[in-house]
């Protein structure tokens, strides 16, 4: 008689049995769902896969037709193998890769084949140990060359494949009588299956790296525009434009305020797209040899700005909350700090998308300054002797960061106004610049007034508070 565990157990297992055919149906299903969205999300990634497709199958045809299959043999599948590894998403990353491919098959194949024929003439029983020594001084020599970082960003896949190739040829051609015919079928078929994804690439519905990264950096300045908008909406409890108080965007807010994580992360895909937009040729406005360092430099100084609104995001949501007489107190310089730099984002980014002259970042930058300049003096003539030190502490915090976040936008505009420099951005003329506030005594907008040190804020509140030198550090 089974035991009751017994027949559990095979309950168990016929439940799992019944309800398979549910879960693979829901995995099914998902895959679907995840598909159609990322089809719609980028049309562009359903292109590429057809386009490697259309590759590959034309690159097979010297496997398939005979009289290619006759002039090639087995050395027509390296062909197939280039598409497969070089086929890349964007014309600098497949042109990169193929032009390292090539370079390095044929540098390692003429020197293999100059090895090979130097071990042969030392006789039967040299040869083997030469081949060896070679082998393992280019193995060595190049391994160590990848390390160099100008050689690793570029040239790693290059270096790569010059490995693989000389060793290869080396040793192979121990054992092949007609070395130089197959270094010559190799090399041939590598050259082949590489152009054929460049041709493709770049006539067949291309996307550029240079344009993918000159308008990434362009959304990552309107990203942090839309943080410092949302910012003032949500904590400061002021609406733009005369809107209500009650915000209802809630989850659009919320949005807002998590995109400075998407700027955070972009390094290595900053990188890379600079590093593959150098290998394209000229396209559009995006000329030979266009200065993507000036890209790189104000990705840079958005992600160091981005690092201020993360620390601007957590102390907001900390548990130690500022007194509200003291926020009400500076409420609106920061909320002026905050729309002024906002605009000023979008103006920058708006100018780098439509490759145009910014015509009004200066005025908005120099609006955001003249504000910092009134907090600081607001600041240093208010009375907060009787205020509790852990209520001071978050509007201090909140104060020093948004005056680094008005520093970093004047740096980016700065880089922004010397890229539109430099690469010669349109000139479009414009009435509906804004106009400096004139009630405003501290805007100086012919002369701006200088960098203000968030640093040097906190130490004259803390000056005026008398705090002991044991709490100085903390508030530091």
């Amino acid at each position: 008689m089974a035991s009751p565990n017994t027949n559990q157990e095979k309950g168990g297992v016929l439940a799992r049995i019944l309800a398979l055919p549910k879960v693979v149906k829901e995995k099914v299903l998902s895959i679907c769902r995840l598909t159609k969205e990322i089809a719609q999300d980028d049309p562009r990634k359903v292109i590429h896969s057809l386009k490697v497709g259309l590759a590959i199958s034309l690159v097979s045809l010297f496997y398939y037709y005979q009289p290619l299959y006759e002039n090639f043999g087995l050395s027509a599948m390296w062909a197939v193998m280039t598409v497969v590894v070089v086929f890349e998403y964007t014309v600098g990353a497949t042109l990169g890769k193929g032009l390292n491919r090539t370079i390095a098959t044929l540098a390692a194949g003429a020197l293999g084949v100059g090895a090979h024929y130097l071990a042969s003439l030392s006789g039967t029983t040299g040869e083997p140990i030469l081949i060896g020594a070679f082998v393992f001084v280019q193995a060595a020599i190049a391994s160590f060359i990848r390390f160099f970082p100008k050689v690793k960003a570029r040239y790693d896949y290059g270096m790569l494949i010059f490995i693989l190739t000389f060793s290869l040829i080396s040793v192979s051609g121990f054992r092949e009588v007609e070395v130089l015919d197959m270094a010559h079928k190799r090399l041939s078929t590598i050259f082949i299956g590489g152009s054929a994804c460049v041709m493709i690439s770049i006539f067949v519905c291309p996307v550029w790296a240079g344009e993918e990264f000159h308008y990434s950096i362009a959304n990552k300045l309107e990203i942090l525009g839309d943080f410092l908008e949302a910012f003032v909406r949500v904590y400061l409890k002021i609406s733009k434009e005369g809107e209500s108080e009650d915000n209802k965007g809630d989850s659009k807010d919320k949005k807002f305020l998590e995109g400075y994580k998407k700027v955070i992360n972009s390094k290595s895909v900053d990188d890379s797209l600079a590093n593959f937009a150098r290998w394209e040729p000229g396209h559009g406005k995006f000329r030979f040899r266009h200065p993507w360092d000036l890209y790189l430099k104000a990705g840079a100084l958005s992600r160091q700005c981005a690092y201020r609104m993360e620390a601007l995001d957590a102390n907001i949501n900390s548990d130690i909350q500022g007194s509200l007489e003291i926020c009400s107190t500076v409420q609106e310089l920061c909320s002026e700090m905050c729309l002024e730099s906002s605009k000023a984002y979008k103006e920058l980014g708006a100018s780098i998308r439509t490759m145009t002259m910014p015509s009004s970042s200066d005025t908005y930058v120099a609006n955001a300054k003249a504000a910092v300049k009134s907090l600081k003096s607001l600041l240093e003539t208010s009375s907060c002797k009787e205020t509790d030190l852990l209520s001071l502490i978050p509007v201090v915090t909140m104060a020093s960061l948004l005056i680094d976040i008005v520093e970093f936008t004047e740096k980016i505009a700065d880089s922004v106004n010397n890229l539109a420099t430099v690469t010669h951005f349109e000139v479009v003329d414009t009435d509906k610049s804004p106009k400096v506030p004139s009630q405003s005594p501290h805007c100086e907008c012919a002369e701006p007034g200088p960098k203000i040190d968030s640093l040097q804020l906190v130490i004259i509140v803390e000056s005026a508070l008398a705090v002991p030198d044991s709490e100085k550090s903390n508030v530091v």
